[in-house]
């Protein structure tokens, strides 16, 4: 089940990332995720939102650089070793895994990830019977 994930390009400087949350925040929209990846000049936030073609808007009408693209969300166990059962069956079939991040809750572990093949990840996910999240569980955590 696809999900709308927000990438946004920040310059490395102290301030942005405020800015970022500031914007969302007054536009009533909730960050659900969030991971950051950085080199020396810039660094994407890529985020889950409780709206992302909101989010998008009001991202651009402030001068950042944002897009949105597709990403898979699963729950697995919050256990040692789950996460690795699911990567696996992936491996397996020649699913290249582009990027993931996670959190956990309880007993319960949320993984987004980011395939090369989306329906391929999709089929083998609902084959080994791995709990796909939908967009809107996703975007309301």
């Amino acid at each position: 089940m696809l999900a709308k994930q927000l990438s946004i390009f920040l310059e490395n400087k102290s301030g942005r990332l405020t800015e970022v949350t500031d914007i969302l925040g007054k536009a009533g929209i909730n960050l659900s995720a969030m991971s950051i990846a950085d080199n020396s000049d810039f660094g994407i936030l890529r985020c889950i939102v409780s709206d992302p073609d909101a989010a998008y808007k009001v991202l651009k009408d402030a001068h950042f650089a944002v897009k949105i693209t597709d990403v898979i969300g699963f729950t697995c166990p919050n256990t040692s070793g789950s996460l690795a059962v699911v990567m696996k069956y992936l491996a397996e079939e020649d699913v290249f895994i582009e990027y993931m991040y996670s959190f956990s809750n309880g007993d319960v572990a949320h993984v987004v990830i980011r395939p090369t093949d989306f329906e391929k990840c999709e089929r083998i996910l609902a084959e080994k019977k791995v709990e796909l999240m939908a967009a809107s569980d996703l975007y309301q955590m």
